[in-house]
This record gives C-alpha cells, structure tokens and sequence, in this order.
C-alpha cells in the first residue's frame, strides 16, 4: 500500500532518516518495519512562527517495493534535412523552443550573439576583474542568456502560463539534481548550470539543430508585412520565413532596429531601484528567529513586499549566500545583479529591492515612443558610472544612511567584483525612486528588526528586472500582430520574468510556430 501524506517535521527529524520514519509512522500509526520507502513529492519551510519546521508531502509505501519512474521523453528523428525555423537567442526562451522544434520534427537555425557557456567566462572575468565590457559576451549574453552566470533560480508564480513540472523534468534530464523537482523554490546554482546548458547545446547538435555563435543579428528583411530573412553584422543573410525572437531583456539594440523599422513595440513599465548586501548570518536569524542556523537548514532567504503611496516596494531575485555582479551590456554603464552557487555557501546575502514604475514616470523621455522606459533605465546606469568618475566600481552606501539621506563615511566590505564607492545615492537615482526607497525600507524594519543596519550596504542600481517593452502578438497564432512569421518570445519580449516562464513560452511559441510549418 502507498499512502500520501502531508506532515511537519523540525529540520532535525528532516536531516535523519531513522527519526523521519518513526515520525511518519506516528502518523500513519503503522509499524515502522512496514515502511519500506518514504518518497518526497514536495518541501518547503516553514519559518513563519518561532519554531522552524518542513512540510513535506511524501509517499509512504507501506510493504511495497519502491522503483523510481522515469519521465518518458518524445522519440525524435534528425531534423538535419527538415523545414527550419530560425531562433535569435539562447537563453531558455530560446533553448526550449529550439528542444521542443525538434521533438515536432523541425529544424532550429539557432543564433547566439554571444560566446558558448566555456568562453563566456573569460568575458565575465573582463567585467568583473579589468571594466572591460563584451558588447556580446557579459552577464546578460551568450548561451544560456542572463540566468546562466545569474543564478539559475526556477521559482515562478507563473503556473497558468504553462507545465512548470514538465519544464523541471527537462532540466533533470540534462543535468539538474531531482531536488529541483520537489523543493517549494528551485535553484539549480551558477556553478551547475553551464554544464546543463551545454548538454541542452549537444541534444541540439546530435538532432540535427545548428547553433551559431557569434552571431549578432543587425537587420530583418521584410516584404508586404511577411518576414524574408535576417541579416548579420558579419554581413551574412539567412533566408527563413519563421522567426523566433527570443533575445532577452538587455537586447536594446534589437528593441532599436524594430522602431526604426516601423514594426510595433510598445513602452512597458518594470520596476528599478538597488541591491541590498546583508551578511547571511543576519538573513538566518531574521527569517529562522534563532542565533544558529544549524546543518539541516538551508541559508534563509526573504521575501518582502509593501505598498508606498500606490507603488509597489519589493525584493527580487534573492540570493542567499551569493554574489553581487556587474551585468553592464555597454561600456560607461553600472548594473548590479546577483547570484549563487548551488551551495549558497558565502557569507553575505544580497537582494534587489525595487520600486514599480508606471507610465507617465517616463514622462521625459516621450520623445523616444516605444523606448522611453529603455531611455530610462540607461540615463540611471550612466549617472551610476559617472557618480564614481568611471572607476567602474557601484556607487553605494550603507543602508543605515541610505535611509537618513547621508552620504556614508566608510563602508563594509563588498562582494561586488570591481569594488564599490561611497555616493550618496540621492545623486544617482531619480528622486521619486530614492524617496519611496526611503519610505519602503523604513516599513520594512517595522516586520524585519534590524533590516536598517550600519553592516547592510545599498548598490546602485538594480534595473534589469524586466524588460521595458512589449512586442504584441496574437494570442492564437502567437505572431506579431503585425508582421508575419516574427515569433516575440521570453522576457525580452514581455512574456516572461525567469528561467522558468522564459522557457514556457519558448515551448509555446515553437509550438505555435510549427502549425505554420506542417
């Protein structure tokens, strides 16, 4: 017999498997002989009271022998000689439809302005070692696009947009430890990802896919309202009727060419503000109430989110035990971003804490239509290089002055690569932003005693969380509304916030996408 239950053990009983079975015996009131296996479906933390527990839902067999299921994939044929589709980007928008092309027996032309996931790293040591930026090869571009040296999380709320378990088990095939598979909020690590990256890659090339580094698209020729081909910095044209956008948030320059060639995109608002750096240790007893965290609990992690004069205020991308990082696409930029390794084993824990826009704060950058928010989130990024005389280090403060509108004296030590720079930061960020910053944090110290500290430092700014424009496209076909065989995919074209919904809406669109083809 098999029993599912749910159940909530201390993280003691959770880290031992002796005193997990006689807890689930208690709770099944069966002899503990008579459990063969105990299968975890699903766990979270609960740290909401004093007295930290799991919830684990689990299958219980009960003098039943246990055999893990496998997920059973498609069969695919070499799609080498098949009808193609041509992807622009390889982020997870674009590896999952180029996955799902092939399975539908379709050939993905995949092309990557950036370097493969090996190369990358040289360029990332460039940003965070000498200042140097690759235009095409950084934090943002490249294989894998930004998640893959950001951090890897796979928690989204987007659960209606698509099979968030389905996208899971395709990361598990090629690489990812199960555990992704029933922990509440997923992380794969910055250190794991690029090998599950490239083994996407191989599946890629082994089934008769091309994948195309390098491959920076500058151009996309049209005729009566039908796309024809694109073409290369390098000069090259390649010839396709069906085209799968799937270049990310950053690509400013594409989001350039399609205004300059008439084809509709419209301004859309997302959220900017700073990264906070805690030491994790405060993390831990902020979120588990206790001194010591213990071996059986992770590093905590926080989620915060307040109301401030009709804006929201809130955390995004939390990394505990992580990493703050340089994510500039162009030179003369400073962009903060953060990440983990699998272990979340550093000793500081960083968060972007960001405010809402809406429309009308782009009210000065009209004059650019479609890319006033792009205009935007750049005029921050430049003030941020130039407050610090284009050292390339963050400007920053502690976050106790950060809130009493001081600029800081000193400041802690960093994990932000290039250094950073005392500024006081109501010089960088517009005034609405730093203001309501102010007035957020001070609400959050009234739930998180102790979140104001002279030990938390303030990096600026955080403005890549999302794309600033939407390119429309028809809810059934999933074309643009206006252009025929143009596919806006992912996050870059407003349709995604993550690895997760980015690569669910690359599996949609492939498919949508292979309706024209058949």
């Amino acid at each position: 017999m098999i029993h599912q239950i749910r159940i909530r053990v201390l993280p003691e009983i959770w880290g031992d498997e002796k005193k997990l079975k006689a807890s689930v015996s208690r709770k099944l009131s069966i002899p503990k002989n008579e459990i063969t296996h105990i299968e975890v479906l699903h766990k979270s933390i609960d740290a909401r009271q004093k007295l930290v527990q799991y919830e684990l839902t689990l299958a219980v067999y009960q003098n039943e022998n246990f055999q893990l299921t496998e997920t059973q994939f498609p069969q695919v044929k070499n799609v080498n000689q098949s009808k193609s589709v041509v992807v622009v980007g390889m982020g997870p928008a674009g590896l999952f439809s180029a996955i799902r092309l092939i399975e539908l027996g379709i050939k993905p032309i995949i092309l990557e302005r950036g370097k493969n996931v090996k190369d990358r790293v040289t360029d990332l040591q460039g940003i965070n070692v000498h200042n140097r930026v690759n235009l095409d090869s950084n934090y943002c571009f490249g294989e894998g696009g930004a998640g893959t040296y950001s951090d890897g999380k796979l928690y989204t709320r987007s659960h209606k947009r698509g099979n968030v378990q389905k996208i899971l088990e395709y990361f598990v095939r090629f690489g990812a430890k199960r555990d992704i598979l029933i922990e509440a909020h997923p992380h794969i690590g910055t250190n794991l990802l690029p090998g599950i990256i490239r083994n996407m890659r191989e599946f890629i090339l082994e089934n008769g896919g091309e994948v195309h580094f390098g491959t920076r698209v500058t151009n996309f020729n049209l005729d009566q309202g039908m796309v024809q081909a694109v073409e290369t910095l390098e000069g090259k044209q390649i010839v396709t009727n069906n085209l799968i956008l799937a270049t990310g948030h950053s690509a400013r320059d594409i989001f350039e060419l399609l205004n300059k060639k008439g084809i509709q995109i419209n301004l859309k608002p997302l959220a900017i503000g700073v990264r906070v750096e805690h030491p994790q240790s405060y993390v831990d007893s902020m979120q588990y109430h206790t001194t010591e965290r213990g071996k059986f609990l992770p590093p905590a992690e926080y989620s915060l989110v307040k109301q401030i004069e009709n804006r929201g205020v809130y955390s995004f991308c939390m990394c505990p035990g992580g990493v703050i990082a340089p994510c500039a696409t162009q030179p003369e930029q400073i962009v903060t971003n953060g990440w983990s390794a699998s272990s979340r084993s550093r000793s500081t824990a960083n968060s972007g804490i960001v405010v809402e826009l809406k429309l009308e704060d782009f009210i000065e950058f009209e004059e650019f239509g479609p890319l006033a928010a792009m205009k935007f989130q750049e005029s921050i990024e430049k003030r941020a290089w130039k407050a610090t005389d284009g050292s390339g280090k963050a400007p920053a403060q502690r976050l106790s002055d950060f809130v009493s509108g001081k600029q800081s004296a000193d400041l802690p030590k960093t994990s932000y690569p290039p250094g950073i720079q005392s500024v006081e930061l109501g010089n960088v960020l517009p005034k609405f932003i730093y203001t309501t910053l102010q007035k957020g944090f001070l609400e959050f110290e009234k739930t998180r005693k102790g979140y104001i500290s002279d030990s938390a430092i303030v990096h600026a700014p955080e403005t890549r969380t999302s794309s600033p424009v939407h390119i429309p496209r028809d809810p059934i076909t999933l074309q643009h509304t206006e252009v025929k065989g143009l596919y806006p995919c992912g996050e870059g074209a407003g349709y995604a916030g993550g690895i997760i919904s980015a690569a669910m809406d690359g599996w949609k669109v492939a498919e949508a996408c292979a309706v024209t083809n058949l």
